[in-house]
């Protein structure tokens, strides 16, 4: 295969789609690309989107982590910070995958991790 897809978008569910659309608008600030009534995507960076899709019986979310890798994990965790959001901790740097991040949940469950690579075979 010579070539690689033009984007991806990533769906979750939610049963408080209004909640979620609060949170990643104007606590996180991704930028609303699409709303298609019961569902609603997000841009997160180039060609890369996060979709969340209305459902009444959405179970919590079990094994799931949405990672968002920025050089400014510093930047994104005071940001969110001064927003209200909790952290499990503050960012750290973990040696053994090579990265520094930190956590948080979203108003689902979901689990989100701001990451940066310090591993330089990363090269995105």
């Amino acid at each position: 295969m010579d070539e690689l897809f033009d984007s991806q978008i990533t769906f979750c569910y939610t049963k408080d789609l209004e909640t979620t659309a609060d949170f990643y608008e104007n606590v996180m600030g991704l930028p609303l690309v699409l709303d298609q009534g019961q569902c609603r995507i997000y841009a997160t960076g180039t060609g890369a989107f996060l979709g969340f899709c209305r459902r009444i019986d959405a179970g919590p979310p079990e094994g799931v982590i949405l990672t968002l890798v920025t050089q400014d994990v510093d930047g994104w965790y005071r940001r969110l910070r001064n927003r209200g959001v909790t952290f499990q901790a503050p960012p750290a740097h973990n040696e053994e995958y090579r990265i520094y991040h930190c956590f948080l949940t979203d108003p689902n469950g979901y689990k989100i991790e701001l990451q940066r690579f310090e591993d330089p075979r990363w090269k995105f």
